[in-house]
């Protein structure tokens, strides 16, 4: 899967059904394994210079389908 498939998958949370965006970039490690998903937060005037994004483990990620990422990151506090 190249990341280009994988950033038009939408990312949605299993504990909640919350849908959390698009993956927008990906941290890898130093011999190129997904070590998380970085999806976007949410945008606003506050958010413009410094941009907030959900960064999720791939220990997280439950399953990759043809147009969803299913993740289990919790409820939100």
């Amino acid at each position: 899967m190249t990341y280009s498939q994988l950033k038009r998958k939408e990312v949605v949370n299993t504990c909640d059904g919350r849908r959390l965006g698009n993956v927008c970039d990906l941290h890898l490690s130093d011999d190129g394994r997904i070590l998380a998903l970085v999806v976007p937060g949410n945008f606003s005037l506050q958010t413009l210079f410094k941009p907030e994004g959900c960064v999720i483990p791939w220990s997280s990620v439950v399953m990759i389908g043809d147009d969803v990422i299913l993740v289990d990151i919790g409820k939100p506090a």
